[in-house]
């Protein structure tokens, strides 16, 4: 299996995951130039915000049962066509990575883990800008589209509570899966997760967010 179908597979559970499901959807990923770190104008490196496999067994608590999931550790925003079809346009972003980060990332570094025993999936994931204001553009464009898809009919199917201030943003969807994003600098940090505490993902978050300047 490709790197990009293994993405793609673990994704399309998460996803459904994420919106109270359990079956799995074949489909193809449309990713972004792979050359999108290349040349960063960001002044931090993402990877210096990104926790390594031993924290995340801590926090989590999951130990040595906490794994990466095969081809889900990438530097590429993903999107999930299969799963945006037929999804309101609203809500579209939900399954695309470079709608909820935007088109001005200079750096990116996504990577889930899984919990077998339990059923968990958490990731982590950091985004990079050139400057503050085109981040906080970023931040601001997402909390955008996560109100016009709430405001949708079928909005409660991705969403079922938010809140957002000036640098956080909290959502959660049917079922124990959520999403925490936090902006801070030119970074904008993603936690994701299915079936752990939501205390879990906070101390993730706070963990990136000590390791992110200024």
């Amino acid at each position: 299996m490709s790197s990009a179908a293994g993405r793609l597979a673990v994704l399309c559970t998460v996803a459904l995951l994420a919106a109270g499901c359990s079956h799995t959807i074949e489909g193809t990923a449309t990713r972004t130039a792979p050359s999108i770190d290349e040349e960063s104008q960001s002044p931090v490196d993402v990877e210096s915000v990104m926790l390594d496999q031993a924290q995340m067994r801590a926090i989590t608590g999951a130990g040595e049962n906490l794994t990466i999931v095969p081809s889900m550790d990438g530097k590429i925003p993903v999107d999930v066509s299969d799963l945006m079809n037929g999804t309101p346009q609203e809500c579209k972003w939900y399954f695309a990575e470079t709608q909820t980060f935007g088109p001005e990332v200079e750096e990116f570094h996504k990577t889930t883990f899984q919990n077998p025993p339990d059923g968990g999936l958490i990731s982590e994931g950091a985004a990079a800008y050139r400057d503050e204001a085109t981040a906080r553009d970023a931040f601001a464009d997402l909390v955008g589209q996560v109100y016009d898809c709430g405001s949708t009919e079928l909005g409660s199917t991705f969403i079922s509570e938010w809140t957002a201030d000036a640098t956080t943003l909290a959502l959660r969807s049917p079922g124990s899966c959520g999403r925490d994003y936090r902006i801070k600098n030119v970074v904008l940090a993603e936690v994701s997760y299915c079936a752990f505490p939501e205390s879990v993902p906070g101390i993730v978050m706070t963990n990136m967010m000590d390791k992110v300047p200024g």
